[in-house]
């Protein structure tokens, strides 16, 4: 197949890109040796068949945009200074991903259109694999995420799951506006990161102490961080953070493409001041209320039907692309002051790990909320990063110092030397 059509998720990251934001993550893998870049790409080309959903251009046509396979594998990068430069219309033209190396360093950086974090994880898994399979002799299996060459795409692989898991309710998307968080916008789009590593152990028992997930916990405390730093008097506004949901594990599918949704948890300020362990109970009392199949059915249901209508097939593209980007307005940013993606604990094959230090994860900034929290955990460490395109640290700071207070042990690292 020579193109493919955006999955249900992937039509809004066209439409509301702007000439100073494109949403864009990376994941990547710190490894214990400096990096080759001739046998870096020597695996980039030996991959190129197997993900085809991955190895495409964005274009665009009277209708949707669609993703065109690439006549040849990418070029791998030196990396740079900034993480998640913007990707601009010319670029995705080109390749809608890039491979970047920087001394120990693999990192790759997806435009989201063409998958989401876990199918992004899938992809950097196999290409750490194939390229220390290539550099030490290695016999890798394919097992525990990786994806090797020589297998064929299957179609399970390829589909755009969500049709198939819309419910026959939708539910509806109202819920209160986020608070948002002020600051002043650094120039030419520069962007602060800030690295928290910790004991994975240390921090799982935490959790349990408050009778929460970590993804619960780290919510719990970045809400205390949120409404530190909140501007005084923002009306009826919650403090919210958003939580993506990989759906693959509610529906059982094998997808590499998009196939998650966000869900948002938070508290009102109006109401008095939040104890920890009160802002944990809340927290995981409404992810347990929202985290079911039923529940998930309808939000997707919510979210695809709109598509199937005719006007909206029938509608050329510029039209599209302004209902899109008023439904965003409406119903997206506005609904949380910042994200927390948690990928979770994974693991390589133990053929593999004598050679990896670290793994990471990041999501920049959007376009209304300025800053982004994203979590992974390997090898007994979870990595925190915290990036935002704003001048002061303030939010990472109560954010990390309360983890502090809380008996962790935190080491702290970032791009500003």
């Amino acid at each position: 197949m020579d193109w493919m059509r955006l999955d249900n998720a992937a039509k809004i990251f066209p439409a509301v890109r702007r000439r100073d934001w494109s949403n864009v993550f990376r994941l990547s893998a710190t490894l214990r040796e400096p990096v080759d870049p001739a046998v870096l790409q020597e695996a980039v080309d030996a991959l190129f068949p197997r993900f085809p959903s991955m190895m495409v251009s964005l274009r665009k046509g009277a209708f949707w945009f669609y993703l065109q396979k690439l006549p040849r594998a990418p070029r791998v990068q030196p990396d740079r200074a900034c993480p998640l430069a913007h990707m601009s219309g010319r670029e995705l033209s080109q390749c809608a991903l890039r491979v970047l190396y920087y001394h120990n360093r693999i990192a790759v950086e997806f435009f989201h259109a063409i998958t989401d974090g876990s199918g992004g994880l899938i992809f950097l898994k196999s290409l750490t694999a194939e390229y220390l399979a290539r550099l030490h002799g290695l016999q890798v299996p394919a097992a525990r995420g990786v994806l090797r060459p020589g297998d064929a795409p299957t179609r399970e692989e390829l589909e755009d799951s969500f049709p198939k898991a819309a419910g026959s309710v939708t539910m509806s998307r109202k819920e209160p506006s986020s608070l948002r968080l002020r600051g002043s916008r650094e120039p030419g789009g520069f962007l602060h990161l800030t690295v928290a590593t910790l004991s994975s152990e240390a921090l799982l028992a935490l959790a349990h102490e408050h009778g929460c997930t970590v993804t619960s916990l780290l919510t719990a405390v970045m809400l205390q961080a949120i409404l530190d730093v909140a501007p005084g008097n923002q009306g009826r506004r919650w403090a919210k953070v958003t939580v993506p949901v990989n759906l693959r594990k509610f529906f059982g599918s094998q997808t590499l493409r998009n196939f998650s949704l966000m869900v948002n948890v938070g508290v009102d300020p109006r109401l008095g001041s939040y104890t920890l362990p009160e802002l944990c109970k809340a927290v995981q009392s409404q992810l347990d209320s929202q985290l079911s199949r039923q529940q998930m059915a309808a939000r997707v249901a919510a979210n695809v039907n709109p598509e199937r209508n005719i006007l909206m097939k029938l509608a050329p593209l510029p039209l599209k692309n302004l209902v899109l980007r008023l439904v965003y307005r409406a119903v997206g940013e506005s609904k949380g002051t910042l994200c927390i993606s948690n990928l979770g604990n994974t693991q390589l094959p133990p053929e593999l790990e004598p050679f990896v230090d670290c793994l990471d994860f990041i999501i920049g900034p959007q376009i209304t909320y300025f800053h982004n929290c994203s979590v992974l955990s390997y090898g007994g460490k979870v990595r925190i990063n915290l990036i935002r395109s704003t001048r002061l640290p303030d939010l990472e700071r109560s954010f990390l110092t309360r983890l502090v207070q809380l008996g962790l042990e935190v080491t702290v690292e970032s791009n500003e030397g």
